[in-house]
């Protein structure tokens, strides 16, 4: 079975000999901050116990961080956990997703026998969100999911677009779900929040995760804010008391005191995301968005993810995205080394 995502080092491992570069997953190339290893080494006994079903300490540090009242705050065994969780909970007749975007929206839509409608990104505005979606946020909508910057793409929305967005739900009686996963990777992350909305809106749910920015992909450990506190109790009812680990909470804690690696990852990846996109241009590969920590681009080779495995790169390809197809390919952005050496075997497969 082919697995949707990127990531999967398991596969991979039983087919490749020798060091594996994977830039099919799009994590901080920094890896664990040192805190958070600290951390988890020392947690062993802490695992003993049962974990806190309500993420007593983890809601107070993310609303302290977050600047919002922490009883706006639920944490969840990743973001997609969350998102399995709020469709469960609003069990919506009717759904509009982004195309092509993030696959669980659609999955935990389905799961619920929720009508899903797309509304398709053009590729002659580079997939950027434009003004059309305002026409399709009509009354008898339930929930609207927007991934921003949107993932594969790396487009980031215009924020005053997004508010209209968010004032047309409101109007219209539709739940917002903004997935803001990426946004840290962003030069200007806090000017592609909505979380200021949260106060004045109740049709707001925003998605944050720890996946991501601080490469936790394997503790699974997300977060949303929603000022409809009946919402968040039925999405905490929805899931199971514990689920989120001792040690992931105790990484949770510790990743959001992190602030120096905070600081040294946004300027690793504005420099290496700009190296690959230089790099990828010069090869002629159509580069479009980008502006997180990812690539996007259209390529002039056939079969490129076939091509590089077989050097142990691993890419995502994005044929299996509702309106891609095999020519789409992303790639995170990792370090000047492992950045090199893509960009190397990529030049051999264009020759």
């Amino acid at each position: 079975m082919e697995l949707i995502h990127g990531g999967d080092i398991y596969s991979a491992r039983a087919r490749m000999q020798g060091e594996i570069l994977d830039f099919s997953a799009n994590l901080n190339p920094l890896g664990l901050p040192e805190g958070v290893r600290r951390v988890l080494a020392e947690s062993a006994d802490a695992c003993a116990c049962y974990p806190d079903p309500l993420c007593r300490e983890l809601c107070a540090a993310i609303a302290a961080h977050e600047g919002v009242p922490k009883e706006i705050v639920l944490c969840g065994n990743g973001a997609a956990d969350l998102i399995f969780r709020l469709c469960q909970a609003l069990r919506p007749h009717r759904a509009l997703i982004l195309a092509p975007t993030f696959a669980e929206y659609e999955q935990a839509l389905r799961a619920v026998g929720c009508e899903v409608e797309r509304h398709y990104l053009k590729e002659a505005d580079e997939f950027c969100l434009t003004e059309t979606i305002l026409e399709r946020l009509t009354p008898g909508l339930d929930l609207v999911f927007l991934c921003n910057p949107n993932n594969p793409t790396g487009q980031v929305a215009d924020p005053g677009l997004m508010e209209e967005i968010l004032l047309r739900c409101g109007q219209n009686g539709i739940l917002l779900a903004a997935d803001e996963c990426f946004v840290d990777f962003l030069d200007e992350p806090g000017r592609h929040t909505l979380r200021a909305q949260l106060g004045e809106s109740r049709h707001l749910l925003i998605l944050r995760a720890f996946t991501k920015i601080y490469a936790m992909a394997g503790l699974r450990l997300g977060y949303c804010l929603c000022s409809d506190g009946a919402l968040l109790e039925r999405m905490a009812e929805c899931g199971q008391p514990w689920s989120v680990s001792v040690p992931a909470q105790l990484a949770g804690v510790q990743a959001l005191r992190e602030h120096e690696y905070l600081k040294e990852s946004a300027a690793l990846i504005r420099s290496e995301r700009e190296y690959l996109r230089r790099g990828l241009l010069a090869l002629g590969f159509g580069v479009m968005g980008s502006r997180a920590n990812y690539i996007f681009f259209r390529s002039p080779v056939a079969g490129l993810r076939g091509k590089l495995e077989r050097e142990n790169i691993l890419i995502r390809s994005c044929k299996n995205y509702p309106g891609l197809d095999g020519r789409y390919y992303r790639v995170a952005v990792r370090t000047r080394r492992e950045n090199s050496l893509l960009l190397a075997a990529l030049r051999d497969c264009v020759r």
